[in-house]
């Protein structure tokens, strides 16, 4: 299946250096998050602390319901990334389809 184009510039996140995988990282990041990705195949516990995550950082949350997070950033089971670069979330948001989707509020 060929990568969509908010895939693409995951990717170009993650080149830049400018993507933290996972829920510890995340929560440990000391510089300035602007978008959070979420796996829809998260517990019901992992959305709970990533929506804890997105009110402290104040960013958008974008639920990654076509390819497994992990598959895409080539880390099995992460199913939290934080972007630190606010051209590449704006990139990234703007790209938003059926594969990624802006978290609204309410269920994941």
């Amino acid at each position: 299946m060929p990568a969509s184009k908010a895939e693409r510039y995951i990717g170009l996140c993650m080149k830049a250096g400018r993507l933290t995988c996972g829920f510890n990282a995340v929560e440990t990041e000391k510089k300035r998050i602007y978008l959070l990705l979420l796996c829809a195949s998260a517990t019901e516990n992992a959305v709970k602390s990533a929506l804890k995550l997105k009110k402290k950082c104040g960013c958008e949350l974008a639920v990654l319901t076509g390819r497994p997070l992990g598959e895409i950033v080539g880390r099995e089971n992460c199913k939290l990334a934080a972007v630190r670069d606010e051209n590449l979330a704006k990139a990234i948001l703007s790209a938003a389809d059926e594969n990624l989707k802006i978290y609204p509020g309410g269920n994941v």
